[in-house]
C-alpha cells in the first residue's frame, strides 16, 4: 500500500505554485512600493495641511449625529449590485458547461434581485432631495 505525501515539491509546484509566487510578487510590490513612498516624501507640515480638508470649512455639530437612512440604502444598494457581479462573472464563464437548474438558478437570482432594487426604487430610497 502507497501512501501519498501531501507535501511533495511537485504537489506544491503544481497546485500551489502559482497562488505562492502571486503572493510573493503582491507582498514584494507592496513593500518596495511602501518603501519608495516613505523615502521619497517630504514631511513639511503646515496650516494648510492641517485644515478641514473633506468639505473646505470646519465641522459646525459634533461628529457623533445619525446620518440619513438613505446613506444606508445606497451602500446596501451597492453591496447587492457588487455580489451580483462576483456571482455573475464565474456563472458567465461556466454557463455553457451548466445545465437547465445552473441557469434557472441565477435567472431566479437576478429576478430576487431585480425585485429589491425596485422595491427600493418605489419606497424613494433613490431620491435625493
Amino acid at each position: 500500500m502507497e501512501t501519498t505525501n501531501y507535501f511533495s515539491s511537485s504537489l506544491i509546484s503544481t497546485e500551489y505554485g502559482s497562488a505562492l509566487v502571486v503572493l510573493i510578487v503582491g507582498l514584494g510590490l507592496a513593500c518596495v512600493i511602501f518603501g519608495l513612498s516613505v523615502a521619497l516624501s517630504t514631511a513639511s507640515v503646515d496650516v494648510e495641511k492641517l485644515s478641514a480638508y473633506e468639505c473646505g470649512f470646519d465641522p459646525f455639530e459634533d461628529a457623533r449625529n445619525t446620518f440619513d437612512v438613505r446613506f444606508y440604502l445606497v451602500a446596501i444598494l451597492f453591496i447587492i449590485f457588487d455580489l451580483e457581479v462576483a456571482f455573475m462573472l464565474p456563472w458567465s464563464v461556466q454557463l455553457a458547461d451548466l445545465s437547465a437548474v445552473g441557469f434557472w438558478s441565477m435567472m431566479i437570482f437576478l429576478i430576487l434581485l431585480t425585485v429589491g432594487f425596485v422595491y427600493e426604487w418605489r419606497k424613494g430610497a433613490l431620491e435625493w432631495e
